[in-house]
C-alpha cells in the first residue's frame, strides 16, 4: 500500500513518500506528534486547485477515473501550514497543496471525529432543565441573524427550543418558520391549523390523548423539524404537551435491554396515513424503516421514527422473531413512558416550540373545550443547511459578516 505519512514535530514537519521507507527521526522533546496516513490516489483526487476543483461552485472538476492507479509523488514538501506534492504522470506534472488542518479534519487513518462539537447532541430527561428549558425571544430571532444561529444551534443540541413572545396568529408563526427555511407542504397544507373537528382523518384532529410519537413515519423522508403554536384554548382544560428525547429513551433501552435495542435498529416497521380517502401514504419501500437508525461509523442513534398509532400490519417479521419483537417494543414503550423521560409543559398562546422530528417525540394529554394549534414542517436538510451556513461565520458568540466560503471549508 502506497501512502504518505506526515509527522509534525513542533513547527517542523517531516514526510516519507512510501510506507516501506523508515520513519523519520523525531525530536524526543517535541510537544506534539501527528501521524497522518493517506493513499496517493486519495490525495490526488482531493486536490483543490482551480483546475481540479471549481472555486465558485465547489464541485470537483478533476476526472477521478483518469488518475493512474499507481500514481505517486515526484516531490513532497512540508511547509508550516501545508503539504505540497508534485505529481508526475508521463511527462506532465501537477502540484497540489493541502492545509494540515484540512488533512487532520479529514483523516481516515486514523479516522477523525465524524462531526464537530457543535453538532453533538445534549441528551436530556425530565430533570435536566429545572425550569430553564432552551428558549429564545421572538423579537430577537426576527431581527438578528446571530439570534437565528443561537436558536437553530439549540434545536440541534437539545432537539427542541421554545420561542417566547410570538403574536398568537398564523402569520407570525409562518414568519418565524421562514427564518429557518421554506416550509414543507404536505397533505395537511403548507402552514397547517387544526382543532378537534376531524377535518383530516388523523387523531391529531380529535381531543383524545396522543402518546409520544414522531410525525410522518409513513413518509420515506419524514419532516426534519416541526413548529407548534397554540393559538387558543378556551372553555376547557387539559391538553398539556409532552416531549421525550428519543436519544435518551434509546440510551436507556440499550442499557436495560440490549437485545431489544438491536431488534429495533434492524427490523423495519411499515406505517400508513389512510384517514383521508383521497390519499394513502406508505413509505418506499412499504416494509418501512427501523425505529432506530444508527450511524454506521459510531453505532450511535441518529434518527428515531416511531408512531404506534400509524403502524401497519407486521407481516414481514420472521416467525422466530415475532414474540421477541413485541417484547422489544414493550421495552421501548416502557422507556418512553418512564417518568424520568417525560417532559410535560402547558403551552400558552404566544409560545412556539420547534422540535427535531427525527429525534424528539411529542404527544399531548386529553383535553376539553376549543383548542386550536397551528404549525409547519421544515425539511431536515434545509434546517441543517441554514445552520451550517450560519455556523461558518460565528466567532465566539458573534455572527460576523458572511464571508466567502473557500474550497477547504469543513464538509467539502
Amino acid at each position: 500500500m502506497r501512502t504518505i505519512d506526515a509527522l509534525r514535530c513542533g513547527g517542523r514537519t517531516t514526510n516519507r513518500a512510501d510506507c516501506k521507507s523508515p520513519l523519520p527521526h523525531v525530536n524526543p522533546q517535541c510537544a506534539t506528534r501527528l501521524t497522518l496516513v493517506s493513499h496517493h490516489i486519495w490525495l490526488r483526487d482531493h486536490c483543490r486547485c482551480p483546475e481540479c476543483f471549481h472555486p465558485v461552485t465547489k464541485q470537483r472538476m478533476l476526472d477521478t477515473f483518469s488518475i493512474p492507479r499507481d500514481i505517486k509523488p515526484r516531490t513532497v514538501e512540508a511547509t508550516k501550514h501545508n503539504l505540497r506534492i508534485t505529481w508526475s504522470s508521463g511527462e506532465s506534472t501537477h502540484t497540489s497543496e493541502y492545509p494540515w488542518s484540512w488533512l487532520k479534519d479529514n483523516a481516515y487513518d486514523p479516522q477523525s471525529p465524524s462531526e464537530p462539537d457543535w453538532q453533538k447532541p445534549y441528551i436530556w430527561n425530565n430533570y435536566s432543565f429545572r425550569g430553564h428549558p432552551p428558549q429564545m425571544r421572538f423579537e430577537d430571532v426576527m431581527s438578528s441573524e446571530t439570534a437565528v444561529h443561537q436558536w437553530l444551534a439549540k434545536i440541534k443540541k437539545f432537539g427542541f427550543c421554545f420561542v417566547r413572545g410570538v403574536p398568537p396568529d398564523m402569520a407570525s408563526t409562518e414568519a418565524l418558520s421562514l427564518r429557518i427555511a421554506f416550509i414543507r407542504e404536505t397533505q395537511y397544507g403548507k402552514l397547517w391549523s387544526f382543532t378537534s373537528d376531524l377535518a383530516h382523518g388523523d387523531t391529531a384532529y380529535t381531543n383524545i390523548a396522543l402518546p409520544a410519537h414522531t410525525d410522518n413515519t409513513y413518509f420515506t423522508d419524514p419532516a426534519g423539524l416541526q413548529l407548534f403554536h397554540l393559538l387558543e384554548h378556551s372553555g376547557g382544560e387539559g391538553g398539556e404537551s409532552l416531549l421525550v428525547d428519543g436519544f435518551y429513551a434509546a440510551q436507556e433501552l440499550k442499557a436495560r435491554h440490549p437485545s431489544s435495542f438491536e431488534l429495533l435498529s434492524q427490523i423495519p416497521i411499515p406505517c400508513h396515513a389512510a384517514g383521508d380517502d383521497d390519499t394513502f401514504y406508505r413509505p418506499d419501500p412499504p416494509s418501512g424503516y427501523p425505529v432506530l437508525s444508527l450511524d454506521h461509523r459510531t453505532g450511535e442513534v441518529r434518527h428515531v421514527r416511531w408512531n404506534n398509532n400509524d403502524r401497519s400490519a407486521m407481516n414481514a417479521v420472521h416467525p422466530d422473531l415475532m414474540e421477541q419483537w413485541y417484547q422489544a417494543i414493550r421495552d421501548w414503550n416502557a422507556c418512553l413512558t418512564d417518568e424520568a423521560a417525560e417532559y410535560w409543559v402547558k403551552l400558552q398562546p404566544g409560545t412556539v416550540v420547534a422540535i427535531d422530528n427525527q429525534r424528539v417525540l411529542h404527544g399531548r394529554a386529553e383535553f376539553t373545550g376549543r383548542r386550536q394549534m397551528c404549525g409547519a414542517y421544515i425539511g431536515k436538510d434545509d434546517f441543517m443547511a441554514r445552520l451550517r451556513a450560519l455556523a461558518e461565520n460565528v466567532q465566539g458568540d458573534e455572527l460576523l459578516t458572511a464571508r466567502k466560503r473557500d474550497v477547504w471549508a469543513p464538509g467539502l
